[in-house]
């Protein structure tokens, strides 16, 4: 289900109310420092889950916003909508991207790769709904957690080691919001072209190139590595993906 502000309780404050501040008594800095406690709660959550994913604790938010975990839970009553607004932001965010790659670049194969360079480089995909990498029924983790590390394909027994990635679109339609269809709709179309244009490998899904964004972009505690190691990696990656002459 799609959550919107408006399904969000407002947020509350326990401590007494201060003086009047401006004509007619308003508390203008009392809504002004609710917004900006919210604004450090999602830059906190952002940065939280990004590093240590969704299964991070409500209580790690609250430390990194320098803010009561009670702030946290008065906007957000639940981890689960807080885990939600992140996701929803950065599906957004994914579908700007994806559509400005798109409109901007003429030729198929630069489209894609402006894509995943600037999703990449932007963090997003280590904020991925988990729901959009999907496992087909069989496989399995091993020794990792979901909720941190993206769904590896597992190669089925008897196959010859053929791995696959359940295309997001067969995902059920309860598990999807307009969001998610937005960039599974754009990206599907970025995919499309460079396949036509014969510059992408025929059996690559939008999946996979979900998978990429959520792969390339480690989490490492010194930023200058992390940017290198998501350049390197990307561009190994990008290799994978394109088509190459018979």
């Amino acid at each position: 289900m799609h959550i919107q502000d408006s399904q969000w309780p407002a947020t509350t404050s326990t401590a007494p109310r201060t003086a009047p501040s401006g004509p007619a008594g308003r508390s203008a800095p009392l809504r002004v420092d609710a917004q900006r406690n919210l604004e450090h709660v999602l830059r906190a959550a952002r940065e939280v889950f990004g590093e240590l994913g969704y299964g991070a604790p409500m209580e790690d938010v609250a430390r990194r916003a320098r803010v009561g975990v009670g702030t946290v839970y008065r906007r957000f009553p639940s981890k689960d909508v807080l885990v939600r607004r992140i996701a929803e932001e950065e599906t957004a965010r994914l579908t700007d991207q994806a559509r400005a790659a798109l409109g901007q670049e003429d030729e198929p194969w630069s489209a894609l790769s402006r894509f995943l360079r600037t999703s990449v480089e932007s963090g997003a995909g280590r904020l991925l709904p988990p729901r959009m990498l999907r496992v087909e029924v069989g496989t399995a983790l091993t020794g990792q957690d979901p909720a941190r590390v993206p769904q590896q394909r597992q190669a089925e027994p008897g196959t010859g080691g053929e791995l696959r990635l359940v295309e997001p679109r067969e995902a059920p339609e309860a598990e999807q919001d307009s969001g998610t269809g937005a960039l599974l709709d754009v990206v599907g179309r970025l995919v499309d072209r460079a396949r036509e244009a014969g510059e992408l490998r025929s059996d690559v899904t939008v999946a996979d190139v979900l998978l990429v964004i959520a792969t390339a972009a480690p989490a490492l505690p010194d930023t200058a590595q992390q940017a290198a190691a998501s350049e390197r990696l990307l561009e190994i990656l990008l290799e994978g993906l394109r088509s190459r002459p018979a």
